[in-house]
């Protein structure tokens, strides 16, 4: 293969044959093919896409590019979700346990905060001792022992992604609805899945702001995982507010905890890890319909089997075991928490959901460089939703700061982030269309 002559025949719009696809990504992965290469392919990509042929060629291609995750002797089906990301999101948190505790296994490879989003892995790593990256026999031991284990990308797993994915984050080719596809599907597949919900945001907070975006990724993905042998429904579902009313690393393990104990249910929250659980239980054949699967998610977090298995999962990984049971005593607190207030009166309108994720980066909450050492502390809490009603001098949220100086500086993030009206608004439903593979 000569790199060069490949990337030519995709930037002049062919089409590429799967065997020219894994060679391409076999020299990425040898060395073969340079970092200049590579980026040239990606931008080749970014402006002429791919067939739904060449992006499942290029999906298995990084999929086979490392280890893939064997679980022949499991007695139940191998199932996870996946979100394109938001604010407030901590669906994994508390679906995963859930599901465990209805028959499933849940061998969840999660990634850290990108962009203005939150990452499961950073909420994770708020708990002290929790092992997020794990070595693959550990992680093995804690999902056939538990029924489901949250951690990162290991070396391990789909390598070919993590070189691609560096060089897109630099190239500009981010937003590659291909490139995307292939590369949230290559992990899930390697991780030996038989089953996947996709959590696909827009909205104000979402990287696919707009419907048409978010629908069109939504197909890809889909499509891509099954032809690829991954049954896979997505849902399209709402991101114009944060999705739990508090966002930051240890506020949202509080967030799942308390969820998951029964102590503070945030309905939006709960509404959208139904729903996914649901599709997920049915993909992997735990539940015959929709009543049933819905009636077992339920029952998971009332009886506290979920609760029972989160707290199992962090000690296995190295949390203290008590940890539902005294989670202020373990999760970080921030030394500055003071109010954010409504400057007028009115209902609240709109959220710029990004801005308050910008918010949160500017706390300490997230990474400006990749090198950064987040605090886990800081962030947002008592969100108030869209269709509130604020008399002026209310509490907006509670900012969670490390001094004075961040502080000011997210409060007047905060206060421009919020619209206040004095006529309610409509509200968006959460969950905006349910997506499957012309394929099935």
């Amino acid at each position: 293969m000569i790199p060069q002559e490949l990337i030519r025949k995709k930037r002049d719009g062919g089409a590429l044959s799967a065997n020219e696809i894994y060679r391409f990504i076999d020299g990425m992965t040898s060395g073969a093919v340079s970092d200049a290469q590579i980026a040239a392919f990606a931008m080749a990509v970014f402006f002429n896409g791919m067939t739904r042929d060449e992006r499942v060629a290029l999906t298995r291609a990084m999929t086979h590019s490392g280890t893939v995750l064997e679980w022949s002797d499991f007695p139940g089906p191998m199932l996870d979700k996946h979100s394109t990301g938001g604010i407030g999101d901590t669906v994994s948190l508390i679906l995963a346990q859930a599901i465990a505790a209805c028959g499933g296994y849940v061998p969840m490879i999660s990634g850290r905060g990108l962009g203005h989003t939150g990452g499961t892995l950073d909420k994770l790593d708020s708990i002290p001792g929790y092992l997020s990256q794990p070595d693959l026999a550990l992680f093995r031991k804690t999902v056939k022992e538990v029924g489901t284990a949250i951690i990162g990308q290991t070396r391990d797993l789909a390598p070919a992604d993590r070189k691609l994915y560096a060089l897109r984050d630099v190239t500009a080719t981010v937003e590659s609805i291909p490139l995307i596809t292939a590369s949230i599907l290559s992990k899930k597949l390697a991780s030996g899945l038989n089953g996947l919900a996709m959590d696909v945001k827009t909205g104000s907070g979402a990287f696919m702001a707009k419907l048409d975006d978010a629908r069109e990724l939504a197909h890809s993905i889909a499509d891509v995982a099954t032809a690829a042998g991954l049954p896979t429904t997505a849902l399209i579902t709402d991101m114009n507010e944060p999705l739990a009313d508090a966002a930051g690393n240890a506020l949202e393990v509080k967030v799942a905890i308390d969820h998951l104990t029964g102590a503070r249910r945030t309905q939006k929250l709960h509404d959208v890890t139904v729903a996914l659980g649901v599709e997920m239980l049915i993909t992997g054949k735990l539940a015959s319909h929709q009543d049933e699967a819905r009636a077992k998610i339920e029952a998971a977090f009332s009886s506290g089997a979920a609760a029972s298995i989160f707290s199992k999962m962090v000690a296995a990984l190295g949390g203290p075991k008590d940890l539902l049971e005294h989670p202020d005593q373990y999760l970080p607190h921030a030394h500055l928490i003071k109010p954010a207030f409504a400057e007028q009166e009115g209902y609240i309108t709109e959220i710029s959901t990004r801005d308050l994720g910008v918010a949160i980066i500017g706390l300490g909450g997230g990474r400006k460089r990749a090198e950064d050492q987040i605090d886990p502390s800081v962030g947002l809490s008592e969100l108030l939703p869209i269709g509130t009603f604020c008399h002026k001098g209310d509490p907006l949220c509670l900012i969670h700061a490390r001094n004075e100086t961040d502080f000011d500086l997210a409060h007047a993030a905060i206060k421009s982030a919020f619209k206040l009206s004095s006529t309610k608004p409509a509200l968006t439903p959460l969950i905006l269309e349910r997506i499957t593979s012309d394929l099935t």
